[in-house]
């Protein structure tokens, strides 16, 4: 496994994780509705993109036209990019088997043709809301993130935080699969204060990294996380 860095593209949280995610790991972003997920997985892409790579966004909610309003939405030019280096595919995960065979089967070559090194799925957890029981969820995301891995892309998945838990994922497995772990959430001192986004880098596999809880905020054109700041 190599030690080599890849930028996130959001200046802090690099910081916070020593420079940038491990090459070919598997990273997740667990939060709230609101907390600005897809942003951190659009910067992630973009990074790549500046940086001469080819990327695959899968979104399992959102039209492919979405994604692409949201991307120029920031200032960003992404015509160049379009049908070369970029590529946004849109699944229905209510089609049970061809969702599944999708992403286990149609994926992989994707990635394979398309030589991207890095890839987003936006949200995984509705992924895993196919699997019908915890063992069988369990034994096919770890097979996918395998293979993932086996492609050596730097993979970026997003999950919704448990309801009635925001420090965990909606089936409290995807933490513990991936190697990184970013964790976004609210966080306010009171009922009487203002509501703060703050982050934190539950884990990372072979690397050392931030264990502060850091305020971030959510700018039209840019992430803005505040290393130098705390949270109150």
């Amino acid at each position: 496994m190599t030690t080599d860095r890849i930028t996130f593209g959001i200046k802090g949280l690099d910081e916070m994780l020593s420079g940038g995610l491990i090459q070919g790991t598997v990273a997740s972003v667990i939060g709230q509705y609101g907390c600005g997920k897809t942003n951190f997985a659009l910067y992630f892409l973009w990074s790549g993109l500046l940086n001469g790579e080819n990327v695959i966004f899968i979104t399992l909610e959102e039209r492919t036209s979405r994604i692409e309003y949201y991307m120029t939405d920031k200032g960003w030019d992404i015509s160049p990019y379009l049908g070369s280096s970029l590529t946004i595919v849109n699944l229905d995960p209510s089609d049970f088997n061809l969702a599944i065979n999708s992403v286990k089967n149609e994926l992989p070559e994707l990635i394979r043709r398309k030589g991207a090194r890095r890839v987003v799925i936006d949200p995984v957890s509705l992924f895993e809301d196919l699997f019908d029981n915890d063992a069988t969820r369990r034994r096919e995301m770890m097979r996918f993130l395998e293979s993932l891995r086996d492609l050596n892309c730097t993979a970026l998945l997003t999950s919704e935080a448990d309801r009635s838990n925001n420090y965990s994922s909606r089936y409290n497995l995807i933490e513990y699969l991936s190697d990184t772990v970013i964790l976004l959430r609210y966080v306010r001192a009171d009922e009487t204060t203002d509501i703060h986004l703050a982050i934190e880098v539950i884990k990372m596999r072979m690397s050392s990294h931030s264990r502060e809880v850091k305020p971030y905020e959510i700018l039209r054109d840019a992430v803005m996380v505040y290393t130098e700041a705390n949270v109150f």
